[in-house]
């Protein structure tokens, strides 16, 4: 149950005639009266004798009652109220009882108050109503409606109950604003997937991960093909901008404009301003100052291997850090997110593109962020931005499987994170961005495995032992389960590798399977192949390592010095 309380108007007859007319685009099937202030009140949908003036001048009896300094400018307040695709249609008598329960939730006529608001609700579809009512109350005062909407939110998620109806989660303020219904005609009418707001809402977000000044943001819009208007005080400062589609006009063929603010409360020009301006010197030489010369000579796969690395240490903020902290990182990560569904390889783009748009909702909250922690994050969707698109074979491939794996892990440590903090819709948004994740996953890593798989199958039988007893000695929880899996030739092979690496393969495997989350992982040999190319710094493309059919040699390059570099770039401390 969706319920919009809409901006206030000031003619009541105006927005009659759109409730019971055929709407903008012939969308309005029998408009009628389902309740109102009085169960004698007209209706024009149903009673040929009545009229739109017959129901309008009853409206607004009351503010014409009132000396004409003492009316209120904007007199007419609507809400409308929505049920979700999958509910059941209801019934006129039920919607008559949600459009009571809503005027008396939001203080237009509580229950018993025989002085209140008038009121009517008017249904023209099977999926919703809208209630119209004039603010003035019998007495002549004015209705008390602060908080109309949170008001309208709480009373939904109660019929939710009551109605046995899909129960949304409640909104706390931080969400983007939704397309209204006039910008979603629009776009269906075109043919269009997305509304303009939309749209814009999600090339900003893209121009704005990892960018390092104003000027790279807006060469970045620019290039995006969005028309661009800056607003600048009169001391030449600049102050926000406002973005168009070029193909999106008005009556006028006029572009339309959207300022950042309008399309999400993170992309007005202040809040993009705070991404680059956060500092934090104890955060070492990987920094955006260090880096950003080296991002456009940084080749997909490198970008995308530093780009996991600076998600596993996002993994373990979530367990270590305080909650501005992880603010900054949620936000941060929603970047790197929207960058690499910028660069992903045509098979994998759709569900990445699905998986950063969802991911959005989980990234703002009333937590304030600390900014300047999140900076490995940030060069990380920088190096993706400047490394550009990936391959979907060779080195790119895989790396790209390794970093969307990773990346899956994140998002469903953030859903937990969120649950815990009691932000229900973030932790949906969450769980939503995961499970396009791992299909993008699915999509992904074939190729890849498929290789390290053949390769662990040619292993002689002693060998394949060998790396069995790795695992039993590592994590023997586990390793019946992993032995079972079909990715374990893939995890023999990546043993192997990592052991003429010079690592000691049972402490890389017992550090790589120490991370929880495995439980949700569709296959953990898979989980535990890409954690350990990525700590014992193995090509991720397993058609670059040499083939390994017979027993490997003893690690003779220092196997103490490699566990402990592996144990630092897990974000182990000594």
């Amino acid at each position: 149950m969706i319920p919009r309380v809409h901006d206030m108007g000031t003619r009541t007859m105006g927005l009659l005639y759109y409730l019971y007319g055929p709407g903008t685009h012939e969308e309005h099937v029998d408009p009628h009266l389902v309740a109102a202030w009085d169960s004698l009140a007209p209706d024009p949908g149903r009673d040929p004798k009545a009229t739109y003036g017959d129901l309008q001048r009853l409206l607004d009896q009351p503010v014409m009652a009132l000396p004409k300094s003492a009316r209120p400018a904007e007199h007419v307040w609507h809400l409308s109220v929505r049920a979700a695709p999958e509910d059941p249609i209801l019934t006129d008598k039920q919607w008559a009882d949600i459009a009571r329960r809503m005027v008396a939730a939001t203080g237009i006529a509580p229950e018993g108050d025989d002085a209140a608001c008038r009121w009517a609700a008017v249904r023209h579809a099977d999926d919703h109503i809208h209630i119209i009512a004039t603010v003035v109350r019998e007495d002549g005062r004015q209705a008390r409606i602060r908080q109309d909407g949170a008001r309208s939110q709480a009373e939904a998620r109660k019929i939710e109950v009551d109605y046995g109806l899909r129960r949304l989660n409640a909104g706390d303020g931080t969400a983007a604003k939704r397309p209204t219904s006039a910008e979603r005609h629009k776009a269906q009418r075109q043919g269009k997937e997305r509304t303009p707001r939309e749209e814009l809402r999600e090339t900003v977000r893209r121009a704005a991960a990892g960018v390092a000044s104003e000027q790279e943001f807006f060469d970045r819009l620019a290039a995006a093909g969005l028309l661009i208007r800056q607003r600048t005080a009169p001391s030449g400062d600049l102050l926000g901008y406002t973005v168009a589609l070029p193909d999106d006009r008005n009556e006028d063929q006029e572009p339309i404009f959207y300022s950042g603010s309008t399309l999400a409360p993170d992309l007005s020009l202040p809040r993009i301003r705070k991404r680059w301006s956060g500092s934090d010197p104890s955060h070492g030489s990987d920094t955006t100052t260090d880096r950003s010369a080296d991002s456009t000579r940084i080749s997909p796969s490198t970008a995308r291997r530093r780009a996991t690395t600076a998600v596993w240490q996002t993994v373990l903020v979530l367990d270590q850090g305080d909650d501005g902290q992880i603010a900054a990182h949620l936000a941060a990560a929603g970047e790197v997110l929207d960058a690499l569904a910028k660069t992903s390889a045509a098979h994998t783009r759709r569900e990445l593109r699905d998986a950063a748009w969802a991911f959005e909702r989980a990234t703002r909250s009333h937590i304030r962020a600390e900014r300047g922690h999140d900076r490995a994050l940030r060069q990380a969707a920088r190096d993706l931005v400047y490394g550009g698109p990936a391959l979907g074979r060779g080195e790119d491939g895989a790396t790209a499987a390794m970093l969307i794996d990773m990346a899956f892990f994140l998002v469903t440590a953030v859903a937990h994170w969120h649950g815990k903090k009691q932000h229900a819709q973030q932790a949906a948004a969450a769980r939503q961005a995961a499970e396009h994740l791992r299909a993008a996953y699915q999509a992904a890593a074939p190729m890849p495995l498929a290789a390290l798989h053949q390769r662990g199958r040619r292993l002689s039988q002693p060998l394949r032992h060998k790396q069995a007893a790795y695992l039993r000695q590592a994590v023997p929880e586990l390793a019946e389960q992993v032995l079972a899996e079909p990715g374990w030739y893939a995890l023999a092979a990546t043993l192997v590798d990592a052991e003429s690496a010079g690592y000691d393969p049972a402490a890389l495997l017992a550090e790589a399977a120490e991370r929880r989350e495995l439980d949700t992982a569709g296959s953990i040999s898979d989980v535990l192949v890409w954690r350990l190319r990525r700590m014992a710094d193995l090509p991720a493309d397993a058609s670059s390592m040499p083939e390994h059919t017979t027993a490997a040699p003893a690690a003779t390059r220092g196997t103490a010095q490699r566990a402990t570099k592996a144990n630092d770039r897990s974000g182990k401390t000594r």
